[in-house]
């Protein structure tokens, strides 16, 4: 069993390496945020055990981290919430000035993100299409309106973040990226204010005729069935009841979009489930995804001629996006210790070895599936009962 550390330290990697992996991508938002939650991870073990070997290496990675953070603000920082100024239009990172964190309401220049970094996920891609893509492209052929609310659920690691930006991207929209657990963390006092203020401002650009999605990831933790409840928890979550109301008013026509994700759907309350007209399971990728996978996130790589996707796709039944992001990882590192191992690193014309199968096969014997498969069948029961295509 993990220890409280261990744990921690997992979660730290997986931030980190979303963090880096939207950074390149150019979804700078997004990117922040998953930046501050590593920050947060490692700061949170050295707060448990300063006298671990490690300590020092947390912290500065922390502050590589914070730096990032910094840099990528530095670019896109508008001091003005109120209105839609040219900052706004600027895709510019606004933020209000009453306690609102920049890694707590981000608005980001428009993702760069393309349907095929999106390996699969053709039912839900679907789904966005008619729901999002379609009614924003052509908003006078739906008289009766078009849904406003969609909920992608599923496993961790299977690409709703992803598919929100990208559907972002499709429609040259604005992108609101929310964390429902910083909302509930840090928004108490100005809470519903900022609530307020983030769907107003979104209201705004939307009524200007440019898409908006605004996209609460962990959105169980704002929407969830909970034990006991302090009132500024009640109070955020009636702003946001009341908000996402006023979105799905018949009649409106601004291109204002809602998504949330969350890896737990069985704990969100009744009320909030129905008012996401469109719920989508993002399941694990099946062995046509898991070839895609493969090689999308092997296109910057040198590989052996025999390589074989299918067969590393056969090999890794059961496993998440991230999951295969890892492999890859792994291998690559692999091949770039072995060039430091052999004292050739400071030469600049050095480069790695091609990975061969070998390698794949060798990270593999080392590695097991995130999601368990009665976590996957969980998900599938709970799409049975509340599935909405």
């Amino acid at each position: 069993m993990m220890s409280v550390l261990e744990e921690l330290e997992a979660l730290a990697q997986k931030y980190a390496h979303e963090a880096i992996r939207y950074d390149k991508a150019g979804a700078k938002g997004v990117a922040i945020a998953y930046y501050q939650k590593a920050v947060d991870a490692l700061l949170r073990m050295v707060e448990i055990a300063p006298d671990h070997p490690l300590s020092q290496v947390y912290v500065e990675k922390a502050t590589t981290y914070q730096e990032r953070i910094k840099a990528l603000q530095s670019l896109e920082l508008r001091p003005q919430f109120e209105g839609v100024s040219e900052g706004v239009r600027g895709r510019g990172l606004l933020y209000a000035e009453e306690q609102i964190a920049p890694e707590d309401l981000i608005l980001r220049e428009k993702p760069s993100i393309r349907w095929s970094d999106v390996a699969n996920l053709e039912e839900a891609k679907d789904v966005v299409t008619k729901a999002i893509i379609y009614p924003s492209k052509r908003p006078d052929l739906f008289p009766l309106g078009w849904p406003r609310g969609i909920l992608f659920f599923g496993p961790p690691g299977c690409g709703k973040t992803l598919l929100a930006a990208a559907v972002a991207s499709e429609i040259d929209a604005h992108f609101f990226s929310v964390d429902a657990a910083s909302i509930m963390s840090k928004w108490l006092g100005e809470a519903e204010k900022n609530v307020s203020k983030l769907f107003g401002t979104a209201r705004r650009i939307a009524e200007s005729g440019e898409p908006v999605i605004i996209f609460i990831d962990e959105i169980d933790s704002l929407f969830g069935i909970h034990a006991s409840e302090i009132g500024g928890e009640v109070r955020v979550r009636n702003q946001f009841l009341k908000e996402i109301d006023g979105l799905l008013t018949k009649g409106r026509k601004e291109p204002l979009y809602l998504i949330g994700a969350t890896n737990k759907p069985w704990t969100l309350d009744r009320a909030f489930i129905r008012r996401f007209e469109k719920r989508v399971l993002i399941p694990l990728p099946n062995l046509e995804a898991r070839v895609e996978l493969f090689r999308i996130h092997t296109r910057g790589l040198r590989l052996s001629e025999d390589v074989d996707f299918w067969e590393l796709a056969k090999l890794t039944e059961g496993f998440s996006g991230s999951d295969i992001r890892d492999v890859c990882q792994e291998v690559q590192v692999l091949v770039v210790r072995e060039l430091f191992e052999a004292g050739l690193a400071n030469d600049a014309s050095a480069k790695p070895r091609p990975i061969c199968m070998e390698d794949f096969k060798k990270a593999l014997s080392k590695r097991k599936p995130s999601v368990s498969p009665e976590m996957a069948r969980a998900y599938e029961d709970w799409n049975q009962i509340y599935g909405a295509l």
